[in-house]
């Protein structure tokens, strides 16, 4: 094959599928179409979905995973960017975090937290919406007791998190920004959410669902066994790391 020519349509596709779905990143798209014999770089890759974002961002199938760009219009102040991140935070070691949040249609969000080794999932309903101060806070109260083995929280560029200084401030690590639209960089999170929607759907109005509820939410996904864990739980996991 010619390495990096001009990809063939259905390529450009299926990489799309890969990313957009899957949340796979470059390397791992690069290194399954290897074993196919189809030689295609991660750079090149990246390479594409910067070309493309544009589109990307505009076509339907897309949509459900689009984030507003706001990012323009709210530059966060003194933001560490993933690519400053440690290496070691692969996920491998214990204390490794990531964040996001999930918003219903009537603005309404709930803070979504997972230690990535452990697939720990710790969420809250956010009462005062999207405000950055309140969410530092959540961020917290949620994580407080993990402090002495938190090592880095990685989130996205939403002006949600401009209070991020505190964060670092109560919790004495550093926030690192993933890449606008790299939803890959934060995989785990990702996922922890699309389990989180099959108990809220998309469709869901948060003020049905009570703090019990949510609670009660978070105990069942952490008490779920999984692949990754050679089919232990996050809990047990968890409960293992910090005894």
């Amino acid at each position: 094959s010619t390495r990096n020519a001009a990809l063939a349509p259905e390529l450009v596709w299926r990489i799309k599928q890969l990313i957009i779905e899957e949340q796979w990143s470059p390397r791992q798209i690069s290194g399954v179409l290897k074993k196919e014999g189809i030689s295609v770089s991660h750079q090149c890759i990246y390479k594409l979905i910067y070309a493309e974002a544009g589109n990307w961002r505009a076509t339907p199938a897309t949509s459900k995973h689009r984030r507003r760009p706001k990012y323009k219009r709210f530059p966060i102040a003194e933001r560490t960017s993933i690519h400053s991140r440690p290496e070691q935070a692969d996920g491998k070691r214990f204390g490794d975090f990531e964040m996001d949040l999930i918003v219903d249609t009537h603005n309404h969000a709930i803070l979504t937290v997972v230690e990535r080794s452990t697939n720990m999932l710790f969420m809250t309903k956010l009462v005062h919406g999207k405000k950055s101060e309140p969410l530092a806070k959540a961020v917290r109260r949620l994580l407080l007791p993990y402090k002495k083995h938190i090592k880095t929280i990685t989130t996205y560029n939403g002006p949600e998190i401009a209070a991020h200084k505190l964060i670092t401030k109560y919790l004495g690590a550093v926030v690192y920004f993933a890449d606008p639209y790299a939803s890959w960089q934060k995989g785990e999170i990702e996922n922890t959410n699309k389990l989180i929607r099959q108990y809220i759907p998309k469709q869901a109005n948060f003020d049905d669902f009570t703090d019990k509820k949510i609670a009660s939410i978070q105990k069942e996904i952490n008490s779920r066994a999984r692949q990754k864990l050679r089919f232990a739980t996050p809990k047990a996991e968890l409960f293992k790391r910090i005894v």
